[in-house]
């Protein structure tokens, strides 16, 4: 059986640099599918620059109706210790807490940073010699007109916060928070189809959420599922993505009339992820192929696609190795800019350039990183 690429990222992360030991794999031949046609990368141009550092975690960003970025930082967890006895499948244990998962606001202009909330479950899986792996926590944002919303994942029996359940919560005014939907009682009712037992959560491990005509898209990686979930808390799945591609782990989400999705792939990672189409009635196709360990994708107002990539040239998730690459309309493909530290999450700004969250996991280093397109 192959292995799979599962969230649990920082198991097999070369995070300290003098011990990483895996050589580079050429990328100067690195090619990707559009359709039927094989096309070389192109070097494109874009310059980049840190707009924040100081974050716990990110993952998720979005600008707001108020033109500030917000960022789910998934926090570093806790020792409340999990209800592992009752759910033996689970990869490793976790350890959780229900406050510490965060939502900053960040002025894009200044790149001064303001605590949203704090008071959201966070938890922290271990690996086989019980070292830290990943973070969980606040996954991404979404705003319907003014409101704020967090999909949450961390928390549940298996994350190790059994206080709370994963799903979409509203930020109050007063900074509480309510939850919407109850993605994590509908993933126990609802399991995919094809999920690898180390990867698997009960409540899932939820990763991207957006928001169409004031109604929540949201992806599951180790499930494979994507929903959608309306503001009355009714749950529907769009599809089951497992069940027509197996586990390959969906993570990146955008949305321009259908849903566009990016998967992580499998190990060794480079070349091994793939870009599906997504009708809002569920209907799925392949629509490019040969990305590495896709974990996000931005359509831009020009049909031009932009797909983060964690890392490429490597076959582990690598510091300094994650890319960002573009599909032109007409099918070719630009290498963007390149020398990324473990990204996790992207999305454009008003300015129509792009955000990045940066040490999305490792090292607690957060970051967001400002990627000025050029052309």
């Amino acid at each position: 059986m192959k292995q799979k690429l599962n969230l649990i990222l920082g198991i097999s992360t070369c995070l300290f640099f003098t011990e990483c030991k895996k050589e580079p794999l050429s990328t100067d031949q690195a090619n990707v599918t559009i359709g039927n046609v094989q096309l070389q990368k192109s070097e494109g141009k874009a310059t980049m620059s840190t707009l924040t550092t100081g974050l716990i975690y990110p993952r998720g960003l979005k600008f707001g109706p108020d033109g500030n970025l917000y960022v789910a930082e998934a926090g570093n967890g806790g020792s409340t210790k999990s209800c592992m006895a009752l759910q033996p499948h689970i990869f490793s244990p976790y350890f959780g807490s229900p406050t510490g998962g965060r939502i900053s606001r960040i002025n894009p202009s200044s790149g001064n940073r303001e605590t949203v909330v704090d008071n959201l479950p966070t938890s922290v899986g271990t690996n086989g010699n019980g070292s830290p792996a990943d973070a969980f926590g606040p996954a991404d944002v979404a705003f319907v007109g003014n409101t704020l919303y967090v999909l949450q994942a961390g928390a549940g029996c298996g994350h190790g916060v059994p206080s709370s359940t994963n799903g979409i919560y509203r930020i109050n005014p007063d900074k509480s928070h309510i939850m919407v939907a109850d993605l994590g009682a509908w993933s126990i009712a609802h399991p995919g189809a094809h999920f690898e037992p180390g990867d698997y959560t009960p409540e899932g491990n939820w990763y991207s959420m957006t928001v169409a005509e004031n109604n929540f898209y949201a992806l599951e990686p180790n499930h494979g599922n994507f929903v959608k979930a309306g503001l009355d808390g009714k749950i529907e799945l769009v599809t089951d993505i497992s069940a027509s591609q197996g586990h390959i782990v969906p993570t990146a989400l955008d949305y321009k009339g259908n849903f566009f999705i990016g998967s992580l792939g499998e190990f060794p990672i480079e070349g091994n992820s793939s870009i599906f189409k997504v009708t809002p009635s569920g209907n799925i196709k392949k629509i490019a192929t040969g990305f590495s360990a896709i974990i996000g994708l931005v359509v831009d107002k020009k049909s031009n696609m932009y797909v983060l990539e964690l890392t490429a040239g490597f076959p582990y998730p690598t510091p300094g190795a994650g890319r960002i690459r573009k599909i032109n309309p007409n099918g070719t493909v630009e290498e963007v800019i390149s020398g990324l530290k473990l990204p996790t999450a992207m999305t454009m700004g008003p300015d129509g350039n792009l955000y990045v969250s940066g040490w999305g996991f490792g090292p607690p280093l957060g970051e967001i990183i400002e990627v000025t397109l050029n052309d």
